[in-house]
């Protein structure tokens, strides 16, 4: 029987950032039988060297620490996980997303903050720019979210955000299917953002037009969820979704939010691409993002 996921990709400089990202990840793969690769980043902005200097340079030698720190602590959750460390040097999301690409990575756990200067890598804006970039779902841990041991990390709730678009019906594939495997419930959201035609003419007729679309896009994730086994409750939301969504979740004691990254674009048909960015920045709980260009679980 094949695994949901195969592989987990876990880049790390050491940060608090960089653990938190990584004891989400570790847990995953734990618990979906994962495999671990574990990836520093030097970026360096001298002169190429050769590879016997970068070797001995003390920014690497703290890389090396990094990736032994996240490998240990993998071994401790769980000692039959397959983990495997790698140092690069290049530039950060680029090398975290050839990486993926290369070793045919299924998830990248990321934090979304970190070290910064010469020779501290990677997260920040490299956690924006692998979320714009990675063609493979992407859990991104926020500085928000309440840093645990890998132990202690929960996959009981999830919240699906829809807006009935393509990215929204990869995202949610990825969601049931993690949900089931994980045995989680699942909430799912549509949000109106109402601001955005409050002077139209005929706000109500616009209003429920747009409630009865939500109801269908909700509709369509219990159905996906009915199929295999997951139960489903939805809501519709009147605000923007940059807001609802973090503030549902938290009101829900959400553990997780999976959502696309790419979705529609007017009046109350929105709230992907720049919004998860967003949704990523304002959460207190992880964001599962899943690009448009993902394959199927």
């Amino acid at each position: 029987m094949s695994r949901l996921i195969d592989s987990i990709l876990i880049p790390t400089d050491g940060s608090d950032g960089a653990l938190a990202g990584a004891t989400r990840g570790i847990a995953l793969a734990s618990r979906t039988e994962a495999d671990v690769h574990v990836l520093s980043v030097v970026e360096s902005r001298t002169p190429a060297v050769d590879a016997e200097e970068f070797e001995s340079a003390p920014f690497t030698e703290e890389a090396e620490e990094a990736v032994e720190e996240i490998a240990r602590l993998a071994g401790e959750y769980d000692e039959d996980l397959e983990v495997t460390t790698r140092v690069r040097e290049g530039t950060p999301f680029q090398s975290i997303r050839e990486y993926a690409n290369r070793r045919d990575i299924d998830v990248i756990a990321m934090g979304t903050k970190g070290r910064t200067g010469l020779d501290r890598v990677l997260l920040g804006s490299v956690a924006e720019n692998v979320l714009r970039t990675a063609r493979t779902p992407v859990l991104a841990v926020p500085s928000k979210a309440v840093e645990l041991d890998a132990v202690d990390v929960a996959f009981d709730r999830f919240l699906l955000p829809t807006d009935g678009s393509d990215g929204a019906a990869i995202a949610t594939e990825w969601g049931i299917a993690l949900a089931s495997r994980l045995e989680s419930s699942v909430h799912t959201l549509y949000s109106i953002d109402t601001d955005s035609f409050a002077d139209v003419e005929e706000f109500d007729d616009l209003l429920e037009a747009l409630e009865d679309r939500g109801e269908e896009a909700i509709d369509a994730v219990r159905e996906y969820g009915e199929d295999a086994g997951v139960s489903v409750s939805g809501a519709i939301a009147k605000g923007s979704p940059v807001a609802e969504i973090p503030g549902y979740a938290t009101e829900n004691d959400v553990d997780l939010i999976v959502m696309g990254t790419h979705g529609r674009t007017g009046i109350g048909q929105w709230f992907l691409g720049s919004v998860t960015e967003n949704v990523v920045r304002q959460a207190e709980v992880p964001v599962f993002c899943v690009p448009v260009s993902a394959d199927s679980p």
